[in-house]
């Protein structure tokens, strides 16, 4: 039966035709470093789970406590009658984190960091961007009307001359970057970006969702990595993943957490985070504090994951965090990758045109606290086998 929508039908086809239509993998149980994905145990290297707290006894205890004791959901937005004590608790705590005078969280990383950058500039307003920022930082300036001025990946003295060629009176200028960048698992030169913004009086903004938990004392991110606290206007973190739940933050002054409370559009228009999600939160806050050998031997599993890959002569780009691409350049060949490798035990997906850029495919592994020794060995040894028989190696 035809339709209106029949072109998609065809343009589906393209994709698959382009070895570039993405196939879900299903999840059949708790995510850990091994999990059972489509019928099938594997090796996960394919989470964000990076401190293997998602499936956390003391996670899983506080979420079910607190549903039932508060509920499974709120009922409302939070500027209606969504807004529970624990909410407040779980935003100080992260301000604190941060070392930020205040917080406020998102229903995700995306509506965060989308919301944020349209919330606070206008049409009148100019945005100097990564090359490779985070698509949710792409979406917030499309939104916010302001000029979007896109500067070499990484290259801070681009970013210094875009910043001087728009200056205008009256005119405010966002720099934003990265912190870790999620594809390719390099790190923004934060400590020069900042020094630009301070030079030209822009505001300065950094998204750390991959950064949070990951890099700097405790897992505080990159502004502690840098040692560059309150020179940064402007933190974006993310609950989902090395917290192991859900939602998005945004630390900060707290004249800045008062106006997104205000304009913030998905935060005035979706429902606040149920109290289990909340409590499980806060929960890993306290595992990070008690647990620090967490963040120890995850990068303990990535040294040595990602030296077992160069060392078989994979290409990992420019990756200095627990993201390691292995690039292959080929989209179909990239897929072909993923599958066979899956079928050998190892979960990692492909990643192809348009999340990076065609000619530069590869399939990504992120390694977490939770492997083993044995894991990363023969994820090591499958990724040899199916390297070898595709002609890669």
């Amino acid at each position: 039966m035809g339709g209106a929508l029949d072109y998609l039908g065809e343009r589906l086809a393209e994709l698959r035709a382009q070895g570039l239509l993405l196939h879900e993998r299903v999840l059949e149980g708790p995510t850990g470093a091994r999990a059972r994905f489509d019928g099938r145990e594997v090796i996960n290297l394919a989470s964000n789970n990076y401190l293997g707290l998602a499936n956390h006894a003391r996670m899983n205890e506080a979420a079910a406590r607190a549903a039932s004791i508060y509920g499974a959901g709120t009922g409302a937005v939070r500027t209606i009658a969504g807004t529970m004590a624990m909410h407040r608790d779980l935003e100080r705590r992260f301000a604190a984190f941060k070392r930020a005078e205040d917080a406020l969280m998102f229903q995700s990383g995306f509506t965060a960091n989308a919301g944020t950058v349209a919330a606070i500039l206008d049409k009148e307003d100019v945005i100097v961007s990564d090359q490779l920022n985070h698509a949710s930082i792409v979406d917030g300036a499309r939104l916010s009307r302001a000029e979007i001025k896109v500067f070499p990946h990484k290259d801070a003295g681009a970013a210094d001359e875009l910043l001087g060629q728009t200056k205008a009176p009256g005119r405010r200028q966002l720099l934003i970057t990265d912190g870790v960048f999620s594809m390719d698992g390099d790190i923004a030169p934060l400590p020069d970006l900042v020094e630009v913004a301070e030079r030209h009086g822009a505001i300065m903004m950094v998204d750390d969702a991959h950064a949070s938990g990951v890099l700097g004392t405790d897992g505080a991110g990159t502004v502690d990595h840098f040692g560059l606290h309150g020179r940064v206007d402007v933190q974006v973190g993310t609950l989902s993943k090395a917290i192991g739940v859900l939602g998005g933050f945004i630390a900060g002054p707290t004249h800045l957490i008062e106006w997104l409370q205000n304009r913030g559009r998905p935060y005035l228009f979706s429902t606040s985070a149920p109290p289990a999600v909340i409590a499980a939160c806060m929960a890993a806050l306290d595992i990070i504090r008690d647990e620090p050998d967490r963040l120890e031997r995850l990068w303990a599993n990535t040294r040595v994951f990602k030296d077992g890959l160069e060392a078989l002569g994979f290409d990992t780009g420019e990756s200095e965090t627990p993201i390691t691409p292995v690039i292959t350049g080929d989209e179909e060949k990239t897929q072909e990758f993923a599958r066979r490798l899956f079928d050998d035990g190892v979960f990692t997906p492909a990643i192809v045109f348009p999340t990076v850029a065609k000619g530069r495919a590869r399939v990504r592994t992120i390694v977490t606290a939770d492997h083993t020794e044995g894991d990363l060995k023969e994820a090591l040894e499958a990724f040899r086998r199916v390297g070898v028989g595709l002609g890669l190696l």
